[in-house]
């Protein structure tokens, strides 16, 4: 569906409006009827922007809580350039996962879509890779500059450390503490310099 820009923001506004409803009540508790409330819109209004109804809504959500993901971690994310810069980043992703705790708006909308789903496993990859490109272009600064071993593969050092990353936001969600996130960062980074 081609929109117009007015359109685009409708729509857009919509998706706001919706994750705005859904960290108030959660996604069970939100019936379109809430949406609709929340953002001002008519019955036929949401469905010309979502003529597939909730399950297409909750997925344009998950892309916008996606993208969240990454824009939380910006400027630093797209900076990653010194040690400095890495430990600003560091911090940035903790605090982060910190202040949200057990309540992860990303995962809320991707369990009631299911995981396996085609829609919600798309939304995950280009999550991952896009944040992936970001980490090994900021390893591969470092290694231009010769702040890490001149043999270590940039893709595979960030690879492993987002898994890490995700392996403490996991843990992080499953008990409400922190510190394994923390250690993962603190670890995975440390990482980088061993052999240098």
């Amino acid at each position: 569906m081609t929109l117009t820009r007015k359109g685009e923001a409708t729509r857009q506004r919509i998706v706001e409006g919706t994750a705005e409803v859904i960290r108030d009540r959660g996604v069970l508790a939100t019936t379109l009827d809430d949406v609709r409330a929340q953002t001002g819109t008519s019955k036929s209004q949401l469905f010309h922007y979502f003529p597939d109804g909730k399950e297409e809504l909750l997925l344009a959500v998950a892309r916008w809580e996606a993208d969240r993901v990454l824009e939380v971690q910006q400027p630093s994310l797209g900076t990653l350039r010194t040690w400095d810069d890495f430990r600003t980043w560091q911090k940035v992703v903790l605090g982060h996962y910190t202040e949200q705790g057990r309540h992860c708006p990303l995962n809320v909308v991707m369990s009631q879509i299911g995981r396996n789903t085609p829609g919600a496993q798309a939304v995950v990859a280009q999550l991952m890779q896009r944040w992936l490109c970001e980490l090994t272009a900021g390893i591969g600064n470092l290694r231009a500059a010769g702040e890490v071993r001149p043999g270590l593969d940039p893709k595979q050092a960030a690879s492993a450390l987002l898994a890490g990353v995700q392996g403490g936001v996991l843990m992080l969600l499953t008990t409400g503490e922190p510190e394994h996130l923390e250690a993962a960062l603190e670890v995975g980074i440390a990482g980088l310099r061993a052999g240098k």
